[in-house]
């Protein structure tokens, strides 16, 4: 009899077929992801759970889920995940690092581009008919926006997605500095890059990108301290965690200029409800959590995650397994 595998999203049909061979698979087809009480009932009587970021798998459902084996997840965050406790029962936990870099990458600088050269208000100012009443074809202030060369980028977690982004923005020639937790002096070196504390990258940057994971230190972490030490002429950018930057203080910086703009794809509460404050600001972008949101990127995303699920199946390490104490616990595999 094969091991269950309850996937929590409808996700490409040929990776379905795949862990088919594997795995008896139950696939949630609903667009929404399957309520916290359907979740756990079902990994109640599954070996392997398929999850994405929007899953709740806390020590609770694990407990109580007396089969399970492992959680592969189609992201590369995991902090919907209680790692630890799925360490203590020997529940493997997977993540999908790597593939989405370039991808969110890309995003990143869509978003700085679009926020620095006011690319969205220009396009409702054109749009809904302001640029047509206003009857001026061309003004020397109208819309202007920020010219990105000589300008001071300071990147806040600089890992796969940071480091690639530091990367694409030598083409801009900028300064660029970072903080992290890991110094990183290869890439330093490599990329040109400035490595400063965190209080010096919030007052200095005329740019700030976030490509931090969300941890209990780093939850909050832009907070209303440090949204007022940027300049007034500063931009936030936030393609990693939501919860990194807190919202409400976000709201009062641009209720009150401490900032220039801000431009967002994850939120605390997602999704987001189109009546939040943050959404009446003309100098802040919004998207909906699409940073990987390419063909390419998704399918490897996918991929991944399945291969992460076989190798468990055939008793091998899964290739990017999150809590690789767990392997002291219990051996890959349904047998062991």
């Amino acid at each position: 009899m094969k091991p269950k595998l309850f996937i929590t999203r409808e996700i490409f049909r040929d990776v379905i077929n795949k862990l088919s061979t594997y795995y008896e698979v139950e696939v949630w087809d609903r667009f929404r992801e399957p309520p916290y009480e359907i979740l756990s009932e079902k990994a109640r009587v599954s070996d392997a759970l398929f999850t994405l970021l929007t899953d709740r798998i806390d020590c609770n459902l694990l407990k109580h889920s007396p089969r399970l084996r492992i959680v592969a997840q189609m992201a590369v965050g995991f902090d919907n995940i209680d790692v630890k406790c799925a360490t203590d029962l020997g529940i493997y936990v997977t993540n999908t690092p790597g593939v989405l870099t370039e991808a969110t990458a890309e995003h990143t600088w869509a978003l700085i581009l679009s926020l620095a050269r006011r690319i969205i208000e220009a396009d409702y100012f054109t749009r809904w008919g302001e640029w047509f009443r206003s009857g001026t074809a061309w003004h020397p202030t109208m819309l202007l926006g920020v010219e990105l060369q000589g300008k001071t980028l300071g990147i806040l977690g600089l890992g796969r997605i940071g480091s690639r982004v530091a990367e694409i923005a030598k083409a801009f020639n900028m300064r660029i500095i970072y903080y992290d937790v890991v110094r990183r002096r290869d890439l330093e070196e490599k990329l040109g890059l400035e490595y400063v504390e965190l209080d010096k990258l919030i007052e200095e940057s005329d740019i700030i990108s976030i490509h931090t994971p969300l941890t209990p230190e780093t939850r909050h972490l832009i907070n209303e301290d440090r949204l007022k030490r940027m300049k007034r002429t500063a931009l936030l950018v936030n393609t990693a965690r939501g919860a990194v930057v807190d919202t409400e203080a976000l709201v009062k910086a641009l209720r009150e200029g401490w900032i220039a703009g801000a431009a967002l794809d994850v939120y605390e509460q997602e999704p987001l409800n189109p009546n939040h404050p943050i959404s009446a600001f003309k100098n802040v972008i919004l998207t909906p959590h699409i940073a990987s949101a390419t063909l390419d990127t998704r399918r490897k995303m996918a991929e991944l995650t399945a291969e992460n699920l076989i190798a468990f199946y055939e008793g091998r390490i899964p290739p990017t397994l999150v809590n690789t104490e767990v392997v002291n616990k219990k051996k890959p595999g349904f047998m062991s």
